[in-house]
């Protein structure tokens, strides 16, 4: 089984494990629930934490701070919004890691101010939470989901995001093509096409109307797709066609 037609080329093609009818796509099946109930609720309380009024647009990035994860990609993007809007923005580097350091000085050196999970208040454009469990509430806050990494396998937090009605911006590598419907659900643009990036995150700060489409395409597109309900579908289909194929004496 492959997660998806990209790893099924990857397994059959570059690293030659069986011929690809042999393989079967099955999608990852996630269990999504906690990213659609009680949405209002989670909103109220995260963006009551962080002292966000309705008219900001909060916008986030979810994951550890590694190299590999281009947080140098979202704070250079978060720079050109702030230079280039008249919309209240607040922005949100959620996790930790070993390139913590080395991103607040590149906060520093754009004159990004910024502030901690620790501090009492949060005047500043950007925060930066550590890390947090509760994933499901801060999709709620949020307003935008980027991703800026330079290679992915499956982003399981896009799948999320957009479960729970967050348009997406990210770079387009790995299989993220693949869990998000381009200019659909997510505005992407090359690895090296900074420009494209900053250009595609203004144009969803700016445009709420814009930012409602993609809420209510992502929605509905994940939890079609990647939802566990499919996956046991999926799975019993599986089974039944080689249950079928054993009764007939095929392999």
């Amino acid at each position: 089984m492959a997660i998806s037609d990209v790893q099924k080329k990857e397994l059959s093609g570059d690293f030659k494990i069986a011929l690809p009818e042999k393989f079967r796509v099955i999608p990852l099946g996630l269990d999504l629930d906690s990213f659609t109930i009680d949405q209002e609720i989670k909103r109220h309380k995260f963006r009551t934490e962080f002292g966000l009024d309705d008219e900001t647009v909060a916008i986030g990035i979810i994951g550890r701070l590694v190299p590999v994860k281009n947080h140098s990609l979202f704070l250079k993007g978060l720079k050109y919004v702030l230079n280039n809007t008249n919309v209240k923005v607040k922005a949100f580097i959620i996790g930790d890691g070993e390139s913590r350091n080395g991103i607040e000085q590149l906060a520093n050196q754009l004159d990004i101010r910024f502030s901690k999970h620790t501090d009492a208040r949060h005047p500043d454009p950007l925060i930066f939470t550590s890390w947090r469990t509760d994933v499901d509430t801060i999709c709620a806050g949020l307003d935008i989901i980027a991703l800026t990494s330079l290679n992915e396998g499956t982003p399981v937090s896009l799948i999320e995001a957009q479960a729970a009605g967050k348009p997406i911006v990210s770079t387009r590598v790995g299989g993220i093509a693949d869990v998000v419907m381009e200019n659909k659900t997510a505005l992407l643009s090359d690895i090296n096409d900074e420009e494209a990036f900053c250009k595609n995150l203004l144009q969803l700060v700016n445009d709420t109307s814009l930012r409602n489409k993609f809420s209510n395409a992502g929605r509905d597109y994940v939890l079609g797709q990647f939802s566990y309900h499919r996956l046991v579908k999926d799975m019993g289909g599986l089974y039944n066609d080689l249950l079928d194929k054993k009764k007939n004496g095929k392999k």
